[in-house]
């Protein structure tokens, strides 16, 4: 079993340290560690650092000693999940799988065929959400790189991040997609690969011509059709596969 994770805003050189606040009861009042056990303290964004406990006290410190800090290389090729905002919870579903499995960052985007709208305060409660998601499942995943979740862009915004990609996809339901399987797609050595999900909807004429215009080519994932809240799931664990980051 890999050493549970807790982040801090930033990583102790050493050689001790003290875990309070949310994260040190955490660690002392809901994991219950004992002195001698091992953590890994990490800023969320690469850095992290190797520590044992020391000693708890009371209800909300970890005093743990530091052994090294480290620091996880940027991906060769990062990996972008543009995710259509689905209905009720399953956004948050999303999140929490496509982080466990390794995606580099999610934006959220409001299609038109979308039944959700992130609109004033909701839209803010709403990407506070999947921000926290994000976070909670690098915790619970032992990643030390968390990844981005993005401001909710437009379609004309996505199209702009679809034209700065390396390689830019849109996942279409068709089992004859013009562009095949996405796992014989040719995908650069290095650089960026952005992926579309669409909303359960799927994504209208409209919008795919002005991805095609930006570059973006449609690809399936496989025979059957997935849900919006799991097709991007599918897209990275295959891209994942393919640059040797599973490997």
């Amino acid at each position: 079993m890999t050493a549970p994770v807790f982040v801090v805003e930033e990583v102790p050189a050493g050689p001790e340290f003290t875990l309070e606040g949310p994260e040190g009861r955490h660690a002392v009042s809901v994991k219950r560690l004992n002195p001698g056990e091992a953590v890994v303290l990490t800023d969320g964004r690469g850095r992290w650092a190797d520590a044992v406990v020391k000693a708890a006290e009371g209800k909300d410190r970890l005093v743990v000693s530091v052994s090294g800090v480290f620091e996880e290389p940027a991906p060769a090729v990062r990996v972008t999940v543009v995710q259509a905002l689905p209905k009720g919870d399953r956004g948050e579903v999303a999140v929490e799988t496509m982080t466990e499995t390794g995606v580099d960052a999610i934006v959220p985007w409001q299609a038109s065929r979308c039944i959700t709208q992130w609109r004033g305060d909701r839209g803010a409660k709403s990407l506070a959400k999947w921000r926290n998601t994000a976070r909670e499942a690098g915790k619970q995943s032992r990643r030390v790189s968390f990844p981005e979740v993005a401001e909710a862009l437009s379609t004309k915004q996505v199209a702009a991040l679809l034209a700065e990609a390396d390689l830019a996809v849109v996942l279409h339901e068709d089992r004859d997609a013009p562009s095949g399987a996405l796992a014989t797609a040719e995908l650069p050595s290095s650089g960026s690969v952005v992926v579309v999900v669409g909303p359960e909807g799927g994504v209208s004429p409209e919008e795919l011509a002005t991805f095609a215009e930006a570059g973006a080519l449609p690809y399936r994932l496989g025979p059957s059709v997935l849900r919006t809240s799991t097709a991007g799931t599918a897209a990275v664990a295959v891209l994942l596969a393919r640059t040797g980051r599973w490997g």
